[in-house]
């Protein structure tokens, strides 16, 4: 996957007025390079974080968001009032913003210098209340942003700007995401419809339908050549099983899976789009539903969604951007079957083949295994356990008639006690937060659906960051969640959502 954040800059504001003379306007400027150069140096922030000139009259912070608003490797606006920084003067730029912002409410030192303060230490370090006059005009113009407290040296602070700049950097690439989806939607199933026209509108990603027949025009012309180096990376990267080998009884099923990759890789790269869905009602001429294929693309960082689902598709593509670089992978998942022993409640999720890799650090196996359902060849598709991971998260998007909401649970993805010898797909077993009870209660009555995107490396923080940047409704199932509170904190939200519309 290539490296999301590359060329991403976060521009770093910092307010102050022309009122504390020039020595001060200058240790001003000094101070903020230094909190500045040592944020970008800090390993939790994965993208560069950019000074710009101490902003101290209304033209001048007009023009830094209007020259953040057209720059496109800037993803998102820190701001900081290193002094008091009259919050009139900064109306019309926040008006004017399209970017993500974060405040901070930090300060050059650390300790008060108890027997040295005075005066004019106070006229320089006075973030303590710029923030709160800032803040007030953020709030007054309800303006959505993050808040940071704390000094800047402190490794909590950085990796809680560090989880924002991966929201931000999710957003980013949502607004530039092309969804391509292979055929429609499986037939009369409603939660993975939605409004194709208001997600655009309110992500900027893109959804359009292509025919299969296009792709599998790409899958004959792939070449021979083509064909067996994924051939041979499947047998580098996997354990094959004796029947696909060369000589096997279907090793042809090898070549076609590995045939229908190099077509739908290319397809893909061909029309920009970095997530994709298929259903099994509408294959043409593809020998096998897509299984290795998707696994595998899912793996190079793709969003997807099974059955035309192109909210997942979205949501998997978000939770790769977002999740770069941290240990742990992010998959399509559904809820298939509950184990309800008491005391060992758990979901385990599968698909029937489309799960990512990268939930395991172990080697998968590549079998093949009949489909019941496509009316096609059996396909081949890899199959593993995924990791044991405490806090891991699965994440859906639903669409309601005026507005998305988001929904997320917290679960403990654990190893299962008992091995599953003719179960032939993927799998995660996991044990919701805070209980399985409660949680599927809270999922079904908030209208979440059977398939979401499940990450094992992003937290809650970073996906309460997006849907704040997105200004999306975000119900949260964590171990201090009840049923009670729960549906109360639904209520609540859809009177906000219809307020907050205006009448």
């Amino acid at each position: 996957m290539k490296n999301p954040f590359e060329n991403k800059e976060l521009w770093f504001f910092v307010g102050s007025q022309d009122l504390y003379g020039t020595e001060t306007l200058q240790k001003v400027v000094g101070q903020s390079k230094k909190i500045c150069d040592a944020l970008d140096a800090s390993a939790d922030i994965p993208v560069k974080i950019i000074l710009k000139p101490t902003l101290k009259s209304q033209e001048a912070i007009l023009q830094a968001f209007h020259d953040a608003n057209r720059n496109e490797n800037c993803i998102g606006i820190i701001l900081w009032m290193h002094t008091f920084s009259p919050a009139k003067m900064w109306i019309r730029g926040l008006t004017v913003n399209t970017k993500p912002l974060l405040q901070l409410n930090t300060q050059s030192n650390v300790e008060i210098p108890w027997d040295s303060i005075d005066m004019d230490f106070m006229n320089l370090n006075q973030s303590a209340h710029g923030d709160r006059e800032f803040g007030y005009i953020m709030t007054r113009l309800n303006i959505a942003r993050k808040v940071v407290v704390g000094h800047y040296s402190n490794l909590q602070f950085t990796a809680r700007i560090g989880k924002w700049a991966r929201a931000a950097t999710g957003w980013d690439a949502l607004n530039h995401l092309k969804v391509c989806r292979i055929g429609d939607n499986m037939r009369d199933v409603a939660v993975t419809e939605g409004d194709k026209i208001e997600a655009e509108n309110k992500f900027g990603v893109r959804v359009n339908t292509w025919s299969v027949n296009e792709l599998t025009a790409r899958v004959k012309t792939a070449s021979d050549k083509q064909i067996q180096a994924v051939v041979d990376e499947y047998f580098n990267n996997y354990n094959v099983v004796p029947e696909l080998c060369p000589g096997g009884k279907k090793h042809q099923s090898l070549i076609d899976a590995a045939r229908i990759e190099v077509g739908l890789r290319s397809f893909l790269e061909e029309i920009g789009a970095e997530a994709v869905t298929d259903t099994f009602e509408d294959l043409g001429d593809l020998k096998q539903l897509p299984g290795v294929a998707i696994q595998r693309l899912m793996a190079d960082g793709y969003g997807f969604g099974a059955e035309g689902d192109w909210k997942t598709a979205a949501l998997v593509r978000l939770a790769k951007v977002m999740g770069y670089g941290i240990p742990g992978g992010a998959s399509l998942m559904e809820d298939y079957t509950y184990n309800l022993v008491q005391g060992k409640e758990a979901v385990l999720g599968a698909h029937m083949l489309e799960i990512c890799p990268t939930l395991t650090s172990a080697k998968p196996n590549m079998e093949i295994h009949q489909l019941g359902i496509g009316k096609k060849s059996d396909p081949v598709r890899l199959v593993f356990n995924a990791d044991a991971k405490e806090g891991a998260l699965v994440v859906t998007l639903l669409h309601l008639r005026d507005r998305f909401r988001m929904v997320a649970n917290i679960v403990n993805v654990i190893r299962p006690e008992h091995d599953l010898p003719k179960l032939p797909v993927a799998r995660a077993l996991w044990q919701p937060e805070p209980s399985l009870e409660v949680s599927t209660e809270c999922w079904i009555l908030a209208g979440a659906g059977h398939h979401s995107a499940m990450t094992t490396a992003t937290d809650y923080e970073i996906w309460e960051n997006f849907a704040r940047i997105a200004q999306l409704e975000f119900a949260i199932i964590d171990k201090n969640t009840t049923s009670r509170d729960f549906c109360q904190t639904l209520k609540f939200n859809q009177a906000y959502y219809k307020f907050d519309k205006g009448f």
